[in-house]
């Protein structure tokens, strides 16, 4: 089968063989003698759990990092690994200063979900073993002139839509690659957004300027079943949005290192710096905590304009 035809198979079909669905997960990596495929045992358990896709997806890529950085000593002497041995690994990541938190933080899940829940080793104390430090950063917030830019950069319509959600709905990239045709509610204006981010239904604001072009959109491309799919078919990829997304930033000559999400960042500061309530913006991230949602306080230029600073007075 050629290389299109099992990306269009792996992005259109809901795939219940594990055994078929790690062969198309793995197809592009590049394997030598002693590469060692994901064991099928952990993709079952993560099945059988109901853990999301995109987070059986991060825990794959990161338990077959970990087991092809060993691959020399075997599947045996891994599978006897001592916290120290697993600890140093992850030691490895914090030391070289190229891994994010979020990076070394998942790896450490994906890992100890194995011993732990495949090979039942709950005698290694995963517990125990070195984290990041967590940056307390804040987020990149664009200003509305960088986001124009952004969004005005292409003249595609399907690239357009999906940029402007990201901003005008404030959705994640994968929630809008996961938006089928009856999740637009235009009699309500009003977007459903399901199986979010643990795996929780909610909706979110339609812009009638958004709608205006999803409709001319949907004229254009007539989707099927996702609201966006691929030139070959099937659901559009994450990493196709974030290659249109780079391509339109730099044209648009805005300088910043954003990403997509950097526009569902810069949704909730603009809604804050326009006076809505931090309670709403909270329900329409779909965040659990508003502590989560605070932090665009921090962020945001709402009344700054009106404090003086003390050297003013001087």
């Amino acid at each position: 089968m050629s290389y299109m035809a099992w990306l269009w198979l792996s992005q259109e079909l809901q795939i219940k063989d594990e055994n078929l669905m790690r062969q198309l997960w793995e197809q592009s990596y590049s394997k030598g003698q002693e590469y060692i495929s994901c064991p099928l045992a952990y993709i079952e358990k993560l099945f059988l759990l109901n853990y999301s896709m995109n987070t059986l997806r991060t825990y794959h890529s990161l338990l077959l990092r970990f087991l092809n950085s060993h691959e020399s000593v075997g599947m045996e002497k891994i599978n006897a690994f001592t916290e120290e041995d697993i600890n140093a690994y992850h030691r490895g990541l914090v030391q070289a200063g190229t891994y994010s938190y979020s990076f070394v933080n998942q790896s450490v899940n994906a890992v100890k979900f194995y011993y732990h829940r495949v090979l039942g080793r709950h005698e290694v104390q995963l517990q125990h073993i070195e984290r990041p430090e967590k940056a307390d950063k804040l987020p990149l917030v664009l200003s509305k002139q960088d986001v124009l830019k952004i969004l005005s950069a292409t003249d595609n319509l399907k690239h357009r839509c999906m940029l402007q959600l990201l901003y005008a709905s404030g959705l994640r990239i994968g929630e809008v690659i996961n938006l089928k045709l009856t999740d637009v509610q235009s009699d309500r204006n009003l977007l459903l957004i399901r199986g979010g981010k643990g795996k929780k239904d909610r909706t979110t604001l339609l812009s009638p300027k958004l709608l205006e072009t999803l409709r001319a959109y949907y004229k254009e491309y007539k989707p099927k079943v996702w609201l966006f799919e691929g030139q070959y078919g099937g659901q559009y990829t994450t990493d196709s949005l974030r290659q249109v997304f780079q391509a339109c930033r730099e044209k648009g000559g805005v300088k910043a290192k954003a990403t997509p999400h950097t526009l569902r960042h810069s949704f909730a500061t603009h809604l804050l710096e326009q006076g809505t309530d931090l309670r709403y913006i909270q329900t329409l991230l779909g965040h659990n905590s508003s502590k989560t949602t605070e932090i665009y306080t921090h962020v945001t230029s709402y009344a700054l304009d009106k404090i003086v600073s003390p050297l003013d007075y001087l």
